[in-house]
């Protein structure tokens, strides 16, 4: 019985495999001699502020490790959700990485009524970049020293505002959950940053905020505010004699924001492993730790999975809290 298998031409079988293999092989190869030009490092915040010194500070020794240029570019508006989506949408080969951070790749998406991206699919984890603190702070001009104060102040002034830098942050969750776990009702207040909530707040203009260490410390330290708590799971180590929110009898509160380098989705991992080997190495040089320790953000490296992980975690753990306070950003 004659065969009717399709006739394919050794020549051209010869030809499609060669081409198939070499093409492979130009992937790995590229992946393996990255970088072979310049990085573009996306800030998704103004220039100026704590995470643009981290970028700044940090992307210099990357660049000096990995011998390429490290280019900082700040893409500022949405809470961050416009630096992070062209991050997004970049080539997946390593040369355009992205400043993520606890609100971009875990609030965002529960608050915001369009995100153009999913932090859980979109993005390629790379290291972790550190943690900042959040102060719970008022003015000199208020009596209380104390959270248990504080708390009964705040139950007898019913509808007492606090401040934050801005509608959707870190800190306005942290208060958020601060009014939950205390019953008091606080009434948030936003501002278009720290500054101008700082100076009302060192005018007598308003009595409270929780606000990013770094830009309260200086006045922190001058006596011009006073920090009853912090918010994270530990104290910080510029201000050692301020308890933790979870020491002020608040146990189980914790909110630490955290910062962190991401690439597009579906990055080689020889890439991932250089970025992340690179970032690993300038997180870890006392220059670099003592420069950041300083600005009140506290650095740390990590592997690529454990900050997957704490991306998943926290998405699912602040998903949970925004809807309960009915955080919403239009």
């Amino acid at each position: 019985m004659p065969s009717h298998r399709p006739h394919f031409p050794r020549r051209a079988f010869v030809s499609l495999v060669a081409t198939l293999l070499a093409g492979g092989a130009s992937a790995a190869f590229a992946a393996e001699s990255f970088p072979s030009k310049p990085i573009r490092f996306v800030v998704p915040y103004a220039a100026g502020g704590t995470t643009d010194l981290v970028a700044r500070t940090v992307g210099q020794r990357v660049a000096e490790k990995l011998g390429q240029p490290v280019v900082i570019e700040n893409r500022p508006g949405a809470g961050g959700n416009i630096g992070m989506e062209a991050v997004a949408k970049a080539p997946a080969d390593g040369y355009t990485i992205g400043f993520g951070a606890i609100s971009t790749n875990a609030l965002n998406p529960h608050i915001y009524k369009h995100v153009p991206f999913d932090p859980r699919k979109d993005f390629t984890a790379i290291s972790l970049l550190g943690t900042s603190t959040i102060v719970l702070e008022v003015s000199e001009s208020l009596p209380m020293k104390t959270v248990p104060e504080l708390i009964a102040y705040a139950k007898a002034h019913p509808g007492l505002t606090y401040a934050t830098a801005g509608t959707g942050t870190s800190m306005h969750l942290a208060g958020a959950m601060f009014s939950q776990m205390t019953q008091t009702g606080l009434t948030h207040v936003p501002y278009k940053g720290s500054s101008p909530a700082i100076n009302d707040l060192l005018g007598g203009h308003i009595q409270v905020m929780f606000d990013n260490l770094p830009a309260s410390l200086p006045h922190i330290q001058a006596g011009k505010l006073r920090a009853l708590a912090v918010a994270g799971k530990t104290r910080a180590p510029s201000l050692p004699n301020v308890p933790t929110l979870a020491e002020a009898g608040l146990a189980g509160y914790a909110v630490e924001p955290w910062f962190g380098v991401y690439g597009p989705a579906n990055l080689p991992a020889p890439v991932v492993q250089a970025l992340n080997a690179a970032f690993v190495e300038a997180l870890a040089r006392p220059d670099v730790r003592d420069k950041l320790a300083q600005a009140g953000f506290n650095p740390k490296g990590s592997s690529a999975a454990e900050l997957q992980t704490l991306t998943q975690t926290e998405y699912e753990r602040f998903g949970k809290v925004a809807k309960a306070a009915a955080i919403t950003v239009d």
